[in-house]
C-alpha cells in the first residue's frame, strides 16, 4: 500500500529534521562558548543532515505520487491534500505528519537565523579587532630599532 510506505518516508525525514535541529543547536552552542576550532566539525554534520534530507525528499516525491495515484488525486497533490482523501487512520497520521513539518521547520528556520546572526557578530568583532591591533602593533626596521607597523606588515590569527 502506498500510504505506508509514504508514511515511512515521512517518519525518517520527521527523524532527520529532529537531527538537523539539534546539530543546529550545537552550532549555537559552540557559537556561544566561543570555541571556534570545532565550528567547522558542527558546520560539516549540519551540511551532512542536509545532504541526508535532501535524499529522503526525493523518495518521499516518489512515494507521494504513488499515494496520490492509488488515492484518486493528481500528482504533486500536498500532504493535507493526501490526508483529506486518505481513510483512517492514515487521514489523522498524515495530518500529524504535516503539522509536525511545519513546527519542525519553524524551530529550524528560527535557529538557522540565529546561528547566522552569531556568526555575523563574531564576524564583526574580529574584524574590528584586527583594525585595533593594525595601530598598536610594534615591528623592528631594517636596522633593528623597535618603530610603529606599516600599512604593509599586518598580524592575523589563522584561527580566527
Amino acid at each position: 500500500m502506498g500510504l505506508n510506505e509514504l508514511s515511512g518516508v515521512l517518519w525518517r525525514e520527521r527523524q532527520l529534521l529532529e537531527l538537523l535541529l539539534f546539530k543546529l543547536e550545537e552550532e549555537q552552542l559552540i557559537l556561544t562558548s566561543g570555541k571556534s576550532q570545532w565550528l567547522g566539525h558542527a558546520t560539516r554534520e549540519v551540511e551532512s543532515v542536509l545532504d541526508q534530507i535532501r535524499g529522503v525528499e526525493l523518495g518521499r516525491a516518489i512515494e507521494a505520487e504513488d499515494a496520490a495515484l492509488e488515492l484518486g488525486l493528481e500528482e504533486g497533490s500536498s500532504l493535507l491534500a493526501l490526508a483529506q482523501r486518505a481513510p483512517a487512520p492514515w487521514d489523522a497520521l498524515l495530518r500529524d505528519h504535516h503539522q509536525a513539518f511545519v513546527d519542525l521547520t519553524d524551530q529550524i528556520n528560527a535557529l538557522a537565523v540565529a546561528n547566522r546572526e552569531l556568526l555575523s557578530t563574531s564576524h564583526r568583532a574580529t574584524q574590528e579587532t584586527l583594525m585595533t591591533l593594525q595601530d598598536s602593533v610594534r615591528t623592528y626596521d631594517p636596522t633593528g630599532a623597535a618603530t610603529g607597523a606599516t600599512g604593509s606588515v599586518q598580524l592575523l590569527d589563522q584561527a580566527l
